[in-house]
């Protein structure tokens, strides 16, 4: 599979089901984040990849209202880093930009190893800490759900279950970028 077709067919679907967790396919979802660029190549991200039943609970513990879909990912990956391990210039922190193209290379890794892998915000960052023995000073920045697309939809909610058929829409291309110069389309807050 090409990059441009694994961007494609990514999705963030909720409808996971199981899949064969090895220690193979974590390394390959660590070696795909493993080999992104970074800030003066500081590598800040770290990653807690979650299979053990006993640990999965500690981690559904921790999980925000409207996402016990999750429940049935067999593999939940919390994905950290902390500021004074990689580059501040000015204002510019640059420890969540690299965790953030670490975690899309996983994303497209697992996308290619025919598995989904739903990155999400709805959880209690100290929580997951606590519960992963992560230290403090680190950010969970999210917590990426792994498993196989499944058709049952059973634990979604009917919002989520009515996502899962058809692609969420994307702003219009020329919405998002210019060329040489600002331009006042870029302002337009997204519709939701």
């Amino acid at each position: 599979m090409h990059v441009k077709e694994a961007i494609e067919k990514r999705r963030a679907y909720r409808a996971l089901g199981p899949a064969e967790i090895t220690d193979g396919l974590i390394a390959e979802l660590a070696e795909a984040a493993r080999l992104m660029p970074s800030c003066f190549n500081n590598q800040p991200w770290k990653f807690v990849f979650v299979r053990a039943p006993e640990a999965l609970a500690r981690v559904h513990a921790c999980l925000s209202r409207n996402n016990d879909w999750v429940k049935r990912a067999p593999l939940i990956i919390a994905a950290f880093a902390a500021k004074d391990h990689d580059c501040v210039v000015k204002e510019r922190e640059y420890y969540l930009f690299d965790l953030g193209q670490a975690v899309a290379a996983l994303q497209l890794r697992a996308t290619e190893l025919g598995l989904v892998a739903h990155p999400i915000a709805g959880f209690d960052n100290e929580a997951v800490r606590a519960a992963l023995g992560i230290p403090g000073g680190n950010m969970v920045l999210t917590l990426v759900n792994v498993g196989k697309k499944i058709e049952d939809k059973g634990a979604l909610t009917p919002q989520q279950a009515a996502a899962e058929d058809e692609r969420p829409a994307r702003l219009p291309l020329e919405s998002i970028y210019s060329v040489d110069a600002y331009d006042a389309r870029l302002a337009a807050k997204p519709a939701r």
